[in-house]
């Protein structure tokens, strides 16, 4: 049988008294206090993102079968959203599992409220184009109201 061990009576070491700060605690406070006041002062915000991108990054992210298609489905209306969901289960933005990526985005505005938005789309060695067409609807929100997408050209 094992008995217990026994702790010897021995009282804890005596608190500190001195209410003094050390010396390389006030060595390193000055420090921080020093590199805190180099910083620069902060940028100021950006402004928001135009439509166009935001619709591109959507549309990039449906088209190549990494979101699918009823996560972007309130922000597309009509026919647009037959054209994606065709679209999308073609994935034609979606080359040997690579993740497209965003070379250019252009539009053109035939009137107040519509947009026509161009991008080129890089898809692994090839280009593609991204075609859609935004509406600014009664509510302020936009809309995707068209889309097509280019395919590479036959070699």
């Amino acid at each position: 049988m094992t008995r217990p061990r026994t702790r010897p009576m021995t009282t804890r070491p005596p608190g500190r008294t001195d209410t003094r700060r050390p010396t390389a605690a006030k060595a390193a406070t000055a420090a921080t206090a020093a590199r805190t006041a180099a910083r620069p002062l902060r940028t100021p915000p950006q402004p928001p993102p135009h439509p166009t991108e935001l619709f591109t990054e959507r549309l990039l992210l449906v088209l190549s079968g990494q979101k699918p298609v009823h996560w972007a489905a309130r922000h597309i209306a009509h026919t647009a959203f037959d054209d994606v969901t065709r679209l999308a289960e073609l994935a034609p933005l979606n080359v040997n599992g690579r993740r497209p990526t965003i070379h250019r985005i252009g539009h053109y505005e035939p009137r107040p409220g519509v947009y026509e938005v161009f991008a080129r789309i890089g898809t692994g060695p090839t280009l593609r184009a991204l075609a859609f067409r935004l509406h600014l609807g009664a509510d302020q929100r936009w809309r995707c109201t068209a889309v097509e997408v280019g395919a590479p050209a036959a070699t």
